[in-house]
């Protein structure tokens, strides 16, 4: 008879008796039913009630409403309620009886915990290491060591193999993530004062989630743990529950875990606030748990099929007020999310070793204090080790790997330094002790049928199998040699499901899977195994699961592990793949060769960059990753932490990449520098670094790559904390006579003037430094005068110093003019943003300027607050020096100079002070190449003192009058020198001036005329159709040399486009067009296509960005492509739609398409349009299509 049988049948005894001994006694305890107040339940509603109108209805409503189990004890409370004491006494004593004659006092759940407890203890207090003989066990408490735990849940998918994935983030966690928690107060409240019923334990494979959970039993049991919270802790090993056929219960569940069958079961279950389940290994459960609602089971007691079990558990549908724990990798993390009430759920993770932790597991392995300091000490000097060890799994790999080398008396050194090659030692260390012929040959028998295993279960995704799986390849012998030895674990009770120890294992053994020689003759079973060309490919796409066989793979080709692995394997690996993986990364770069999704974004791409380098580290042979790097000739991450371990892989790579030009490290941070590490050997190229978030903590690392690198040539550091202390360090590094450094970049990095004592010290000594920026610092008068100490020595090489915002003053202005008169090399000088400065200090300057010694070219005094008395002492420059070729009088606005005060921009320099200057502009010696005058309040008034200059001065070739208010009016008087055929400006900026068409009309004929000017920008003008109709008759004129024209925002509409549409068609030189941000439509690109398709047409850039463009006009745009042979670069920023750019795509694989750049919008392309431009991508390798974000 069932439980519910039996709960049902004494409620319905009571109701009969209830009806037999007094009328009306039924009716009041229906009626009481309406106000019972269950545990905050709200009672039944009167209208079910009602419809109850049977005794046998009313027993079936009420174990319906309350679960049978509460439905007992809500029938007792109201009976006493209403002073029926007999009938609650009698339902006491008939559920009493119910729970069977088993239930003595002796076996009470109070009495059986004793028991219970001493069970778990025998139980959970050793465990057995994997490579362990027959009764060779390890006490748990011995060998168990903290890990660190977070309450922390992580939503996003780790993408990257979770153990690598792991290691490299460890250190970056540990710093930012809050202080870690521990098992004991995993169940704690939180903020709000809720305490959490199922914690889910997450973290990455071999991290030491079932250690945890079996130490979470033992500290139970042993009365360390949870005592006043859990009478009972059970545990369920979810590989165990894979293999259960059968239908089972929670009550079976709980029986599973006690000693024998005589466990008070029911006494148990009736407080379930007081049991914890322990759920292992969530990720490994094959069951589907999409069940709905009203297959999920609500009686403990019930038997059911067990996902259905495990499920109701999950939902909180049985034994509700229980309490879980889940351990789960993150993979399974948000499926398992699916089944869980967020109200009820808290998420830790498991993050591995601190340093400090790894170091006591390694005396707690050891034992002999002697061989774990040695031990350590060795793995800590060895960054890839040291790194491995943050994972617990890998960190016993190491122990037992050196603890044998310890005991056979070698030497420590000669481990390998590589994660394959630490496997590798730990697969010779199983196969000690099998050396006949016979044990040979089983050996081999048994290594390609486990290979042939790793790698079908691979592209399965499978990590359990079975045993028809087992004989498929052959694995079914009895005394298979890997099964015994615990290479390929059996499970304890699992007795029909097999598998690797750890995921990394199978990766492992897959990828000696392909690198093995295949027999001809062999029998072939049906797997899902693919060719290793296919696994390259599909690498890109799948890198969670892929990459760390392909770093396994390479890590087995190097040639003296091959060679180890023919002698202790006995086997032959196949000589075709290294020539054939060789022949691929030589020939192919690697982004083709892994098949890499051109559109990932910056993150993900320098994931794959690094998960690349890895890969060539693991094969450890210089002239393979010399050929494999063959093709790099650029760098680039930004915005990425590295580890240690990352940077030894790169400069591993970057030291073996002959052809390297540049390297790109922008805003990136780099944990645990070594001041004294050295670093990579010398090569023969030139460099470009660029560090972010750095402190003067990661100076030490820079200094040592100063002193050796024979190829750095630049450094750039803007915008870090290094304060004085780091730039000391540097400076160490930049003193050795081996440093190349040309350009160094300091920008706004806390420097004061103590610092600017080291740096003239490098400036007496450097022979090859000559650019440096100390922009945004505050260096003071006292600064600037110990560095004209350095700039003065005759061996000072120094060509360009950049000095804005630093704080200078006329007091300092006196040391740098002599630094003019007596530098050799000092060509450019920055001193922008000194509103401090005065007539004083700029006529101290002009002096040293006017010096016959002096070589300045070019001078900025941007944002100065200058005065008329200043301007004439420059234009007494302009008129004598015979150097200066380039002057900056700008008024930067505060939005082109990052985070530069609003008070430094107020240098109006007014139409008077132009007037001054072109006294000097018009002297005949005046060698001025380069004004710059932007948003100087200039006004049409000294425009004509400009025209004048223009039509006499011989030297002036760019002219940046954009932001003053010109107007038309001074257009016209511009043009009145423009026009002349003396002047030779090449570059006119006129942006945002105030130009309307009628400047337009004046500037038509300067450009029927002009022999030099080759690029002029308007825009941020309202110039409007009619403008643009005026600007195209003096581009149709046949001596028109415009080559560039900046249109951006004019107000142009497709009208517009029909006048330029002829210039596109005729004009010679047109080879540059800039329309953003004008609404053109699909009307106006289509007329200018009709231009662009014409073969006299010239253009070779089009910047279409923000022109209201849809599918239509890119309809119009793809027989451009198509057709055109000079456009190469196209800009189509904007709402084009997956439609448009599926045109443009027809267009892009054409083969006479000869465009090499396309720029698009990113978020409003689908990933199916993403990758039809993938597949266009692999018929165009050298186009480049650069996506916006936003």
């Amino acid at each position: 008879m069932t439980t519910d049988k039996n709960l049902k049948e004494i409620l319905l005894d009571i109701l009969d008796n209830l009806s037999g001994e007094k009328e009306g006694d039924l009716e009041r305890f229906k009626f009481s039913l309406e106000n019972a107040d269950y545990e905050k339940k709200a009672p039944i509603p009167k209208g079910r009630l009602q419809e109850a109108d049977t005794r046998m209805k009313l027993v079936d409503l009420l174990c319906e409403y309350y679960k049978e189990h509460d439905a007992v004890n809500v029938a007792i409370s109201v009976l006493e309620k209403i002073n029926l004491r007999d009938s609650a006494a009698k339902l006491k004593e008939a559920r009493k009886k119910a729970l069977g004659p088993q239930q003595t006092p002796e076996t009470s759940a109070n009495a059986y915990r004793v028991k219970y407890r001493q069970h778990v203890r025998n139980k959970y207090t050793t465990i057995k290491d994997m490579n362990s003989r027959l009764g060779e066990n390890v006490k748990l408490n011995s060998r168990y060591t903290k890990l660190i735990i977070v309450n922390e849940h992580r939503h996003k998918k780790q993408r990257e193999h979770e153990i690598m994935a792991l290691g490299r983030r460890h250190a970056e966690i540990m710093a930012e993530r809050a202080s870690p928690i521990t098992i004991a107060n995993l169940f704690d409240s939180d903020k709000d004062g809720q305490s959490p019923q199922i914690v889910v334990l997450q973290g990455a494979a071999g991290i030491g989630k079932t250690l945890t959970a079996r130490k979470i039993m033992l500290d139970w049991a042993n009365e360390e743990l949870y005592q006043s919270r859990f009478d009972y802790v059970f545990y369920i090993n979810c590989r165990e529950i894979n293999l259960v056929c059968e239908q089972r219960s929670v009550e079976d569940l709980i029986l599973k875990n006690c000693l024998d069958q005589n466990a008070p079961t029911k006494e148990i279950l009736m407080n379930p606030d007081k049991l914890l389940f322990i759920i292992d290994g969530f990720d490994e459960l094959r069951f589907f748990f999409n069940q709905p609602t009203s297959n999920l089971c609500s009686d403990p007691c019930k038997k059911q099929p067990v996902e259905i079990i495990l499920c109701s558990l999950f939902r909180k549908e049985v034994l509700h007020k229980s309490y879980l724990i889940i351990t789960t990798r993150p993979t399974a993390l948000e499926k398992l999310g699916q089944y869980l009430k967020d109200e009820y759920c808290a998420y830790a993770e498991i993050l591995g070793f601190s340093e400090n932790e790894r170091k006591e597991y390694f005396y707690k392995f050891f034992g002999n204090e002697e061989q774990a300091r040695r031990a350590f000490n060795f793995v800590k000097d060895n960054e890839m080790l040291f790194t491995m060890c943050f994972v617990p799994l890998v960190c016993w790999i190491i122990c037992t790997v050196l603890k044998q080398q310890m005991e056979a008396g070698e030497d420590l050194a000669q481990i390998s330094d590589t994660i394959t090659g630490i496997y590798m030692l730990y697969l010779f260390s199983l196969l000690e002790g099998h050396s006949s012929n016979s044990e040979k040959q089983q050996v081999q028998d048994n290594l390609k049928g486990l290979c042939s295993l790793a790698a079908d279960g691979l592209w399965r995704q499978k990590i359990l199998f079975e045993e028809e799986d087992i004989k498929k390849h052959g694995l079914d012998k009895p005394d298979s040699l890997f099964l015994n030895e615990n290479m390929f674990q059996k499970g304890i009770v699992c007795e029909r499901v097999y598998s690797f120890i750890h995921l990394s294992f199978q990766e492992f053994f897959a990828a000696l899977f392909y690198v093995l020689e295949k027999e001809e003759t062999s029998k072939k079973s049906e797997t899902a195994i693919q060719p290793v060309e296919t696994l390259f490919e599909k690498c890109g796409k799948c890198r969670n699961y892929l990459m760390l066989t392909v770093q396994f793979l390479f890590g087995l080709l190097n040639k003296k592990r091959m060679e180890e692995m023919e002698k202790n394997l006995s086997c032959k690996f196949s000589p075709k793949i290294k020539n054939n993986l060789l022949m691929w990364v030589k020939e192919k770069p690697f982004l083709s060769l892994f098949n890499y999704n051109k559109l990932l974004s910056d993150k993900e791409e320098i994931i794959f960059y690094l998960d690349y380098f890895y890969c060539l580290y693991e094969i450890q042979e210089t002239k393979f990753v010399q050929s494999a790097m063959n093709h790099f000739t650029e760098l680039k991450f930004s915005h990425h932490t590295f580890t240690k371990m990352d940077r030894i892989v790169l400069q591993f790579c970057i030291k073996n990449c002959c052809k390297l030009e540049s390297i790109y490290i922008g805003k990136c941070r780099f944990l645990t520098e070594d001041p004294n590490e050295d670093s990579p050997g010398p090569c023969k190229w030139p460099l470009r670094l660029e560090w972010g978030h750095l402190t003067d903590a990661g100076c030490g690392t820079l200094a040592a790559i100063l002193r050796t690198s024979q190829s750095l040539t630049e450094l750039k550091l803007p915008d870090n904390i290094l304060g004085d202390a780091g730039v000391r360090l540097l400076c160490e590094g930049l003193k050795h006579p081996n440093c190349k450094l040309q350009r160094l970049d300091l920008w706004k990095c806390r420097l004061t003037d103590a610092a600017c004592r080291d740096l003239a010290a490098i400036l007496r000594t450097s022979r090859s430094l000559t650019e440096l920026n100390l922009g945004g610092n505050k260096l003071g008068d006292v600064g600037v005068k110990l560095l004209c100490e350095g700039l003065k020595h005759p061996n000072c090489k120094l060509q360009r110093l950049l000095m804005w915002s630093c704080g200078v003053t006329d007091a300092a202005c006196g040391d740098l003019a002599a630094v003019f008169r007596t530098s050799l090399s000092l060509t450019e000088l920055d001193l922008g943003a000194h509103y401090s400065l005065g007539d004083a200090g700029v006529q101290l300057l002009c002096e040293g300027l006017k010096h016959p010694n002096c070589k300045l070219e070019r001078l900025k005094l941007w944002s100065c607050n200058l005065t008329d008395t200043s301007y004439r002492d420059l234009a007494s420059v302009l008129s004598t020096s015979q150097s200066l070729t380039g002057l900056n009088l700008s008024h930067n606005k505060l939005g082109s100079v990052s985070k530069v005060p609003q008070v430094l921009f107020d240098n109006k320099l007014g139409d008077a002070r132009v007037q001054l200057l072109c006294e000097g502009l018009k002297h005949p010696n005046c060698k001025l190449q380069k004004l710059e005058l932007w948003d100087c309040g200039l006004t049409d008034t000294g425009l004509g003192d400009l025209a004048t200059a223009l039509r006499t001065n011989q030297s002036l070739t760019m002219l940046n009058l954009g932001g003053n208010k010109l107007g038309d009016a001074g257009v016209q008087l511009l043009c009145d020198g423009l026009k002349h055929s003396k002047c030779k400006l090449w570059k006119l900026d006129l942006k945002g001036c105030g130009v309307t068409a009628a400047g337009c009309g004046d500037l038509a004929p300067v450009l029927r005329t002009s022999q030099s000017l080759t690029l002029l920008i308007l825009r941020g003008n309202n110039l409007g159709d009619a403008g643009v109709q005026l600007l195209c008759k003096g581009m149709k004129h046949p001596n028109c040399k415009l080559q560039t024209l900046d249109l951006q925002y004019c107000g142009i509409t497709a009208t517009g486009c029909g006048d330029l549409t002829p210039v596109l068609r005729t004009s010679q030189s047109l080879t540059e067009l800039k329309l953003r941000g004008n609404n053109l439509g699909d009307a106006g690109v289509q007329l200018l296509c009709k231009g662009m398709k014409h073969p006299n047409c010239k253009l070779q850039t089009l910047d279409l960005g923000y022109c209201g463009i849809t599918a239509a006009g890119c309809k119009d745009l793809a027989p451009v492509l198509r057709t055109s042979q000079r456009l190469t670069e196209l800009n189509l920023w904007g709402k084009l739609g997956d439609a448009g750019v599926r045109l443009l795509c027809k267009g892009l694989k054409h083969p006479n398409c000869k465009l090499q750049k396309l720029h698009l919008t990113k978020a409003y392309l689908s990933e199916e349009t993403q990758a039809e431009m993938d597949v266009v991508k692999d018929t165009k390798p050298d186009l480049v299509i650069e996506l916006l974000d936003w």
